[in-house]
């Protein structure tokens, strides 16, 4: 509560309106950004603000399970409203650059941080980063995940349809990302600016908001989730896990 009311503070500061109910929040605004951390809030949220007609932005990842996750696209269909949600990894320039040289590859490696989540589980906490840049340089069509815990952290085998392969490597203590997308023939690194993340990712947003296209549709953000559901499963049983959705 202590946090919530220094921020509630400096937003008064700004002049930003204030309402404690998400119906009279919204009234005057042109579309709504669900900013919980906590994913296992993101459905209960949803429903709140899902009649009201806005365009919606929900942090990421889309919820905390594939099941809430279906919830909220099915709401959001039976309402035709607008809904994404991502992470800011994902509108990394440097990213977006290697995506642009290779726009299908055959392999790609990703790298970010495992931290320890204050409730629900780590690896969909802190590794939905890692997989938003492997989903956003792959697409969808994940069908199995391999999870391995070591020292470090959890390292991550992912298998395509296609006979292509994703490694997601969540370390302890490194605060960095980044990656190396392949082929047979070229190969494409990037190491992400964290400093220009969030900038980059308000104006995709605000262009969303404005009827533009999404930093990532519904179906991405629920392959994300169904991949870090299944990272976590075999985490838990040292098995190779589908990816359900």
């Amino acid at each position: 509560e202590a946090g919530q009311d220094a921020r509630q503070a400096q937003l008064a500061a700004w002049g930003v309106p204030l309402a404690a109910d998400p119906a009279a929040a919204a009234r005057e605004a042109a579309g709504i950004l669900i900013e919980i951390n906590d994913p296992a809030q993101h459905l209960r949220w949803f429903e709140q603000v899902a009649t009201l007609g806005k365009p919606v932005f929900i942090d990421k990842p889309l919820a905390d399970t594939v099941k809430a996750g279906a919830a909220i696209a099915a709401l959001a269909r039976q309402n035709g409203l607008r809904v994404a949600s991502s992470s800011p990894l994902r509108s990394d320039a440097a990213l977006q650059r290697a995506c642009a040289q290779l726009p299908r590859p055959a392999q790609a490696w990703v790298y970010g941080p495992l931290g320890q989540a204050p409730a629900g589980s780590s690896i969909v906490w802190y590794g939905v980063h890692a997989v938003e840049m492997l989903q956003r340089a792959m697409g969808i069509g994940a069908v199995a995940a391999t999870a391995r815990r070591d020292a470090g952290g959890v390292v991550v085998h992912v298998d395509y349809t296609d006979r292509r392969r994703g490694v997601v490597e969540l370390n302890e203590g490194a605060w960095i990302y980044g990656g190396t997308l392949r082929d047979a023939k070229a190969v494409a690194p990037f190491a992400v600016d964290s400093g220009a993340l969030y900038t980059a990712q308000l104006r995709e947003i605000e262009r969303f908001l404005r009827g533009g296209e999404p930093p990532a549709t519904l179906d991405d953000a629920l392959e994300v989730l169904a991949i870090l559901d299944a990272a976590e499963r075999s985490a838990q049983t040292g098995r190779t896990e589908p990816v359900y959705r």
